[in-house]
């Protein structure tokens, strides 16, 4: 144990942890969402600078077909939301990426769109796809209702009564997106034309503005329809009721390669957060009032976590060391000093040896609550601003040999030749046209196969490297070996974080810790597997309304916020994932 003499030299030599700790996809599929999180980034930004917002359109009929424009206005701009209602009958509602129709589509407009623009608007956005937006567009996206609630919640509402809050804990949404479309998709406009707005300098911003305010439109319309049925007698949906609801999301596949297609801004995101760790260990005391906030996150946490989702036996192994992970936590805490003698790192260094990978992440993230002073500026290091890399042709087979051997030293460990070490292969579905995992030996997809195993294919490249001198020009190895290509790209671009140091096409390989991995940078909650490859959560449960949201409830909304943040509804309680 670190003693008070030692606490300040060994504070300056804190670092972040290993990339061979971190980039291990059990550890990735054990993150939970944090400061730098996109959504609560967001929601401190759209506070801090006292963002107006505004409903200057809102025409329904009695089903629900119409649309709508949210405004979101900043010091520099305005965003709207357009939102288009349509009457889709239930045998054509579907949560599939090939659907054709839904219950309501999106688009987030860089403006204030004109009458023109909402009538070009009209005839392109409801097909989605099959459409097409403009520059002016930054995102496009569509949602379906809630099977099991939305006629629930209509009923109950025109009936003159508050819909059940036992239902409304089990779904936690009305509308569920299945898409949200950016960066240039079906003619949206690129990232790089908003880069270099402030409030668009955290990945995702465009995105989760948009899903922020589909979830004002829901509670909009959902209002709306009971009117609509009830008449004078309806009800309006209670405030602290909606504020418990956010946006549902079914993702599969198909968000499973964006982490091995953008190494770059993979290592931006990890970067940051361990960066943000390693400063908070390195605190050398802690004030009272922070220990306090880190005990109390751990006991509102505590209560929840029975609650969260569980349905399958994936999630429901990880719910049990979970459990087990925050009774020893909660254990340790009765007598743990979190002021003195480095706590967060002492804790760390506990939470290593006592508790399961879920455990450990767990108490990284909750350490950075107490410190956004100190670690909210990194989210503005997480985007990828640079051009795509290329190939430095220039470099000897020497450097890129030892930087091959430095950042892929797992992937020269796996024998690639044992079956059950390429036992899967990623391709495309021709009839879904979404990313799926087949079984190599089993179906006639090698051929088809997507370029989703780095480890592999710079295994390969390492084998093609070894007879070359090390003086030879990497140009003159590729035009001996262009299949290499994307390989050496990967090489010479690698940066610490940059790549998951496991073998993506094995035979024990659980895609589902990818997409856990991506949805906690997102801020996403009620993490829910259906199956090892696609998942539901809810995104902005418990965020605060565009009437509501202040400084003070602008981050502590996604924890048991009623018990921890004074100006929160006392009956906002929430789960963390």
């Amino acid at each position: 144990m670190k003693t008070p003499d030692t606490a300040r030299a060994a504070a300056a030599a804190i670092s972040r942890r290993s990339p061979h700790t971190v980039m291990r996809l059990a550890r990735l599929g054990a993150l939970h969402q944090s400061r730098l999180s996109f959504m609560r980034v967001l929601t401190r930004r759209m506070a801090a600078e006292s963002w107006r917002f505004a409903r200057p359109h809102f025409r329904f009929d009695d089903a629900g077909v119409g649309r709508a424009v949210y405004t979101a206005t900043t010091p520099m701009r305005t965003y709207s939301l357009v939102a288009f209602g349509h009457d889709l009958p239930d045998a054509q509602r579907s949560d599939r990426v090939i659907a054709e129709a839904w219950d309501a589509t999106f688009t987030l407009v860089d403006g204030v769109p004109s009458a023109a623009d909402l009538d070009r608007l009209a005839g392109q956005v409801p097909y989605q796809e099959a459409g097409r937006v403009g520059a002016g567009e930054l995102c496009l996206a569509r949602a379906n209702k809630s099977a099991r609630l939305w006629r629930q919640v209509v009923d109950a509402l025109a009936a003159g009564r508050q819909p059940d809050l036992a239902s409304l804990a089990e779904v936690g949404y009305l509308m569920r997106t299945t898409a949200v479309y950016g960066s240039g998709k079906f003619g949206a406009a690129d990232y790089q034309m908003i880069a270099d707005r402030p409030e668009m300098s955290t990945p995702f911003q465009a995105e989760m503005l948009t899903v922020y305010l589909i979830r004002v439109f829901v509670r909009d319309l959902v209002n709306h329809l009971a009117r609509a049925e009830g008449g004078a007698a309806a009800a309006e949906l209670d405030p602290a009721l909606a504020t418990r609801i956010g946006i549902g999301n079914s993702t599969g596949l198909g968000m499973a390669p964006f982490l091995i297609n953008h190494p770059r801004l993979l290592n931006n995101w990890i970067d940051a957060r361990e960066t943000a760790i390693a400063r908070v260990r390195a605190r050398p005391t802690a004030r009272a009032e922070e220990a306090d906030l880190f005990r109390g996150l751990v006991a509102a946490i505590g209560a929840a976590q029975p609650h969260w989702p569980a349905a399958h036996p994936i999630q429901g192994a990880k719910q049990a060391a979970l459990g087990a992970d925050l009774a020893r936590l909660d254990a340790h805490l009765q007598t743990a000093d979190l002021i003195a003698d480095m706590p967060w790192d002492r804790l760390m260094d506990w939470a290593a040896n006592a508790l399961s990978e879920e455990g450990q992440e767990l108490v990284a993230s909750l350490m950075l609550e107490p410190y956004g002073a100190l670690v909210d500026d990194l989210a503005a290091t997480m985007a990828d601003r640079d051009p795509p890399p290329r190939i430095d042709g220039a470099m000897t087979v020497g450097t890129l040999r030892r930087r091959l051997a430095a950042a892929y030293d797992w992937a020269l460990a796996v024998d690639w030749t044992a079956p059950a070490a390429a036992a899967r292969a990623w391709y495309v579905s021709a009839e879904k046209r979404e990313p799926r995992l087949g079984e190599r030996y089993e179906e006639p997809i090698a051929a088809y196969e997507q370029p989703l195993a780095p480890g592999r294919d710079v295994a390969a490249a390492d084998r093609a490297l070894a007879d070359w001198p090390d003086d030879a020009p990497v140009a003159d190895f590729l035009l001996s070996h262009p299949a290499h290509r994307h390989s050496v790209r990967r090489i010479q671009n690698a940066a610490p974080y940059s790549e998951i140091r496991d073998n993506t096409i094995a035979k024990d390989f659980v895609a589902i810790d990818m997409l856990r991995a991506k949805l906690s940078f997102f801020g996403a909650t009620r993490f829910d597997p259906r199956s090892d490859r696609w998942v539901r959560i809810c995104m902005f449960a418990g965020a605060p309304s565009p009437a509501d949201l202040c400084s003070a409830n602008a981050d502590c909304w996604v924890y048991a916020a009623g018990a921890l943040c004074a100006t929160a509804p006392s009956s906002n309680i929430l789960s963390v994932r």
